[in-house]
């Protein structure tokens, strides 16, 4: 797998490299959980366990900053424009961003959505998108951690400023300080992973994000999973909840 993903990163008309034949059925899979409990570093885990591209909306919008916007689709260009304004991204525009890179749900080694949909009316959008692209979801994975566990874990969060892989400086810190080991570019800490900011973002989850646990549970998709723990142990946790080689729920 191409783990810069084109296709999702730049959208329309970049292409991923062919991926091998897998030896499973493509696993499509939805993250939540509030900030901090460790969706990021949980997907890059299953992401090389399953072969499925992980497909983050935050990534897609940080990339996207960095381009010029001749380069810029329009529901990207859209969406910057609500960020600059320090603006929630509106459901459509943030659909529309995805429909731009639905070729990316045919994955053939599956998905792991992470960053959308974060309402319900985002959700509502995307269950009707897969069954117009003839597609189900395997699994929705809820990650659970007390609030003052996510405090202590974005504060001590750094971000390589280049390849954007994220380190803890407690839990998984970088081999050589404030350096990535994947790319040896700075880490830095992002400004919402500042502690007057964490708040304010699980005070935004609660109101938005947070209903999506009954959306899910309701539609048979929902796996609570605990996110106590080192990022392997909960790993393992995730992989033995996680219903692999079962019949899924239809969409």
């Amino acid at each position: 797998m191409n783990p810069d993903r084109p296709a999702w990163m730049e959208g329309p008309p970049a292409r991923c490299e062919a991926l091998p034949q897998m030896q499973h059925s493509a696993k499509r899979l939805v993250l939540l959980g509030a900030p901090g409990v460790g969706k990021g570093t949980q997907a890059a885990l299953l992401r090389e366990r399953l072969g499925a591209c992980h497909l983050s909306t935050g990534d897609v919008f940080r990339s996207a900053g960095s381009r010029p916007e001749s380069a810029q689709t329009p529901a990207i260009r859209e969406a910057l424009a609500y960020i600059r304004r320090g603006e929630l991204v509106p459901d459509a525009t943030v659909l529309e961003m995805v429909c731009e890179r639905k070729v990316c749900l045919h994955c053939r080694g599956g998905f792991i959505l992470d960053g959308f949909p974060r309402t319900v009316g985002q959700a509502e959008s995307l269950k009707k998108l897969m069954h117009d692209e003839g597609l189900s979801l395997t699994a929705v994975i809820n990650y659970d951690l007390p609030a003052h566990e996510i405090v202590q874990r974005l504060a001590g969060r750094r971000t390589c400023s280049q390849c954007k892989a994220v380190y803890n400086l407690t839990e998984r810190p970088p081999k050589v300080a404030d350096r990535c080991d994947l790319c040896h570019a700075p880490l830095f800490q992002r400004d919402d992973d500042r502690p007057q900011a964490i708040r304010v973002r699980l005070d935004t989850y609660e109101r938005s994000t947070a209903p999506l646990i009954d959306f899910y549970r309701e539609l048979g998709f929902l796996v609570p999973v605990p996110a106590v723990g080192s990022p392997e142990e909960i790993y393992a946790r995730t992989l033995a909840l996680l219903p692999l080689n079962t019949a899924q729920p239809s969409a």
